[in-house]
C-alpha cells in the first residue's frame, strides 16, 4: 500500500503521526504547534513598512511578542510544502480559483469566492488573536497537555462552525 500516494488518509493513522510529530517537537526544541502568531507577525511587518518599525514596535501586543521571524513562520511552510506534496503524491493535484464543492453550494461567481474567503480569513485571524491561539495550538496542542483553554476553544470552535454550516447550510441557501 502506498500510503503517501494515497488520496485519503485513515484519521487513525494521520492522528498518529501529528501526535509523535507532537512529542518530537516538545522533545527537539521544547515548542507547541501553532501558527496564528506568524500572520501577526507578517501583519506587523506590512504595517511597519508604512508607519516605520519603530511605531509598529511601541504597541502593547508588539512589545510583548517582538517583530522577528520565529518557528512558526517555517511551521506555516510546511503546511504548504506537506499540502503541496501531498497532492502532487496522490495525483490530486490542480490549481483551480473556485474549488468544486464552493461552486455546488455558491455558484462559480470570482468575486463572491473571493469576499467569502477574505471574511472568513479575517474572522478566523481575529478568532485565533482572541483566544490567543490558533487551532492548532489549542486542539493539537493544549488539548493532549490538557490545557483548560484547549478543552474550551476547541468546544466553541466546533460549536461555531456547526452553526455557521447550520446556518449557511440551511438558512441562506
Amino acid at each position: 500500500m502506498n500510503l503517501l500516494g494515497a488520496t485519503v488518509w485513515s484519521p487513525y493513522m494521520a492522528g498518529a503521526g501529528i501526535g509523535i510529530l507532537l512529542c518530537l517537537s516538545l522533545l527537539l526544541s521544547n515548542r507547541v504547534f501553532g501558527c496564528s502568531a506568524a500572520f501577526t507577525g507578517v501583519a506587523g511587518m506590512i504595517e511597519s513598512l508604512f508607519r516605520g518599525r519603530k511605531a509598529v514596535e511601541e504597541k502593547p501586543y508588539f512589545r510583548e511578542f517582538p517583530l522577528r521571524v520565529e518557528w512558526q513562520w517555517f511551521f506555516v511552510f510546511g503546511i504548504v510544502i506537506g499540502a503541496l506534496m501531498s497532492t502532487i503524491l496522490s495525483g490530486t493535484f490542480a490549481i483551480s480559483w473556485i474549488p468544486p464543492a464552493f461552486a455546488l453550494s455558491f455558484g462559480d461567481n470570482s468575486l463572491t469566492r473571493l469576499i467569502i474567503a477574505l471574511c472568513g480569513g479575517i474572522l478566523v485571524g481575529l478568532g485565533a488573536r482572541w483566544a490567543w491561539g490558533c487551532p492548532s495550538s489549542h486542539g493539537i496542542s493544549g488539548i493532549p497537555q490538557l490545557s483548560l483553554a484547549g478543552f474550551i476553544a476547541v468546544a466553541c470552535m466546533f460549536a461555531v462552525g456547526i452553526g455557521t454550516a447550520f446556518l449557511v447550510f440551511r438558512v441562506l441557501l
